[in-house]
């Protein structure tokens, strides 16, 4: 692995790494939520899982598409679901 790709892996590694940003891939790995969704699931405020998100879309790792008054988010790298669903099977069992 090249220099390139190992500050590539470490930045997502870190951007996933808090808490609260690794609750809310776990929640987008089983289907689409919007910000309220999260927001109930993390037991934060929604201005505190908007910032989490606005980290999480910056770096890639999610997107999200708009359905009239409503934004659902998704996990839009399939490497990074690949990866949530990895360490669900080693530590969540």
């Amino acid at each position: 692995m090249d220099q390139k790709h190992i500050n590539n892996v470490s930045g997502l590694l870190k951007t996933m790494s808090h808490p609260i940003r690794l609750k809310i891939l776990c929640l987008l790995m089983e289907k689409e939520m919007t910000v309220g969704d999260i927001r109930a699931e993390v037991k934060t405020t929604k201005a505190n899982v908007s910032q989490h998100l606005t980290i999480l879309r910056n770096q890639g790792v999610i997107s999200f598409r708009k359905d009239a008054n409503f934004i659902y988010n998704r996990i839009a790298d399939d490497r990074v679901l690949k990866l949530i669903h990895s360490l669900r099977d080693l530590f969540c069992k």
